[in-house]
């Protein structure tokens, strides 16, 4: 089978692949009795997983030690990335250099299941078929920030307040008032207390907020995030190639951007197709004008970034495999026609039996 498969471009964010339909095929004669199908060629789509974590240095970070006497503080702004995870999905795309006809007699009652696309998925059997699904991505924990919050929060003796040292004085006494509130209300002692429980509830997350705000202005604050990259990927041949590059500042980016790190991208092939043999051990013949398959080859495919593994699966591959054929007649048998069904991945045949009269 000709190698003439090449890596298919890098697509957009989110990249999902088109739900497809599945449609039967019978022999008519605006068809000249031709059913006309076509073998897949396997290709994957991988979706890179990384996460995105930002910090925000606190603007009186300074003075954290002597007001908070919180050790964890972030002191410079800073964006780090890292590769959390690789979902690796393959599926079939119709080859257009192995199309072919199943050619049959009028008032035949043989006919076939394809994808909307023309691959061959079943012979005399009703067709199931699914494309890769999206990736659901669940965001992480915290909220995105710009650091300012705590101006909500202050007083006119902040704002005129002449030095950074002043204003940091004044944000730590505010946050111990604030401490403060938040342990009367708990303890039931302050001297205007909410009516029922929900009031309470409300008061206190108001000044969890306040508190949380006034103590980022010292100690800084972070978040995370959780981005999707997706490519597709179309195994010409054995080897490595850069599937797509990774900054730890900018994250998942193209293969031609020399300011990531590249993830390669490796095919190498551990078994090769062999034609089926007979009970002597003789290769098979192909039956004439048969029904064409493939007996796909089996191939590892791995991912590595800086020399680490993040990905290896094996998989069947109809690129490396070789054609075969059913005979025709197994199909259009009057007493006990067969079935067949095929993978759409691979074309490989999955199942092969007569049907029950």
């Amino acid at each position: 089978m000709k190698h003439i498969f090449f890596l298919m471009a890098l697509l957009g964010n989110f990249f999902i692949i088109n739900a497809q339909q599945t449609k039967l095929l019978t022999a008519e004669k605006h068809n000249e009795y031709g059913l006309v199908y076509t073998l897949p060629v396997t290709a994957f789509q991988i979706e890179i997983v990384a996460t995105k974590e930002i910090q925000i240095a606190g603007p009186f970070s300074k003075y954290s030690k002597l007001f908070t006497a919180d050790s964890k503080v972030i002191t410079e702004d800073e964006v780090k990335w890292t590769i959390e995870s690789v979902k690796v999905t393959p599926y079939g795309v119709p080859d257009s250099e192995n199309r072919y006809v199943m050619q049959l007699k009028a008032g035949a009652t043989t006919y076939i299941g394809v994808a909307d696309d023309g691959m061959l998925l079943t012979i005399n059997k009703q067709p199931s078929f699914s494309t890769p699904d999206a990736l659901t991505v669940t965001p992480l924990e915290g909220s995105p920030i710009n650091g300012k919050e705590y101006l909500e929060f202050v007083n006119e003796d902040f704002t005129s307040a002449q030095s950074s040292y002043k204003q940091a004085q004044i944000l730590a006494e505010e946050l111990q008032e604030i401490r403060d509130a938040k342990l009367s209300l708990t303890r039931g002692t302050a001297e205007t207390m909410p009516t029922d429980g929900r009031q309470l509830e409300i008061m206190l997350a108001s000044l969890d907020e306040q508190e949380k705000a006034l103590m980022n202005a010292f100690t800084g604050a972070s978040w995370k995030e959780r981005v999707v990259r997706s490519f597709t990927y179309l195994p010409e041949k054995e080897g490595k190639s850069v599937l797509c590059r990774f900054s730890v500042t900018d994250g998942i980016v193209d293969a031609n951007d020399y300011f990531g790190e590249p993830v390669y991208i490796t095919v190498n092939v551990t078994e090769e197709a062999e034609m089926p043999v007979d009970a002597k051990g003789e290769e098979k013949k192909i039956p004439k004008d048969a029904v064409i398959y493939c007996i796909p080859g089996t191939a590892d495919l791995s991912l590595s970034y800086m020399g680490n593994p993040i990905f290896n699966k094996s998989y069947g591959m109809s690129q490396f495999g070789m054609l075969f054929g059913l005979n025709p007649t197994l199909f259009t048998d009057k007493k006990e026609p067969s079935y067949a069904i095929f993978d759409p991945t691979t074309g490989a045949l999955k199942e092969l039996a007569t049907l029950k009269q």
